[in-house]
């Protein structure tokens, strides 16, 4: 059956590949396929586990911090209503939004797509709901959330006793879970169990393929929706590479101001002590957590900037 690179759009007819065995592109050396490691009912198990995790890690306590013989309680409910009320909407909103919806609906579509696959119901909105979750995908992150909260743990246990509560395990448990859906999940294999990719086209006739789920069909077909996941057609982005640039450009204008400057500004006993993402790295050194350090230098300086 024929599919599109995704990365440079090259027509490739893929044959059944045995297990372990890798279907590369040989324009762009893009990965079309793997089926080591590649599973639905792995992807399934995994990403309606996190669901179902997602809802302890919401109402049970994150942390549990003692401080001068009192012990409170920190939730991420809570966590986001307090934002609120210290005037950091934008920032309530933006954790309200990417730590606690965005994760539900993603692994919701995702656990209700592969459960409907698997007991061979296939409504026709099957394939733009998989889209969305897959779309979902980078803004559903409870593993980068974690990261996130591994820093303030770092800054918390540094200055006075703290401990994991239920709702914190639960929610390392579902960032791994998340990660391990996201490694596991045969992309290629749903698409074809929701609908097969065509034959190979005749040489002169023009094709185009859907950006997303790869899905060749006539040239004439540009502006409809694709029949397969429901994204419009198009053969190109619309100054794609112009807007790229900016991006890029941007990307690096921002990048040093922000490793440079505070992203916080706290008042400790009367003093402004300021914050930036080395001080964070650099506290979870002091407490002894350099493996979580290391990561965080890893994944919010170091691979940003080889990105750029």
């Amino acid at each position: 059956m024929t599919i599109a690179c995704t990365d440079c759009g090259t027509l490739q007819d893929i044959p059944p590949l045995p297990w372990g065995a890798v279907a590369v592109c040989p324009t762009c050396d893009n990965r079309l396929e793997r089926t080591n490691g590649r599973s639905v009912n792995a992807a399934l198990a995994c990403a309606s586990a996190t669901f179902v995790l997602l809802f302890p890690a919401n109402l049970a306590p994150l942390l549990h911090v003692s401080i001068l013989g009192m012990t409170r309680d920190s939730r991420l409910g809570t966590g986001v209503v307090t934002l609120w009320q210290h005037q950091w909407v934008i920032v309530a909103l933006l954790v309200a939004a990417f730590a606690v919806i965005l994760p539900f609906v993603r692994f919701g579509l995702l656990s209700l797509v592969l459960a409907l696959l698997q007991l061979g119901h296939r409504p026709r909105w099957l394939g733009g709901a998989f889209r969305w979750s897959l779309h979902l995908d980078p803004w559903a992150m409870p593993d980068v959330f974690l990261l996130g909260g591994a820093v303030g743990y770092g800054r918390i246990a540094a200055a006075m006793p703290v401990r994991i509560g239920w709702g914190g395990i639960c929610l390392i448990l579902a960032a791994f879970l998340c990660m391990l859906s996201r490694a596991t999940l045969d992309r290629r294999a749903v698409w074809r169990a929701l609908s097969p990719e065509s034959p190979a086209p005749p040489d002169d006739q023009p094709v185009i393929a859907c950006r997303f789920c790869d899905l060749v069909r006539p040239a004439a077909a540009e502006g409809s929706a694709c029949p397969r996941c429901g994204l419009k057609l198009t053969a190109r982005n619309p100054d794609a590479i112009g807007r790229t640039a900016a991006l890029v450009i941007a990307g690096f204008a921002l990048f040093f101001p922000a490793n440079l400057y505070p992203m916080s500004v706290d008042r400790q006993f009367g003093v402004l002590v300021p914050h930036r993402i080395v001080d964070g790295i650099e506290e979870l050194f002091r407490a002894h957590l350099w493996p979580l350090g290391v990561l965080i230098f890893i994944t919010s300086i170091a691979i940003p900037l080889l990105k750029l």
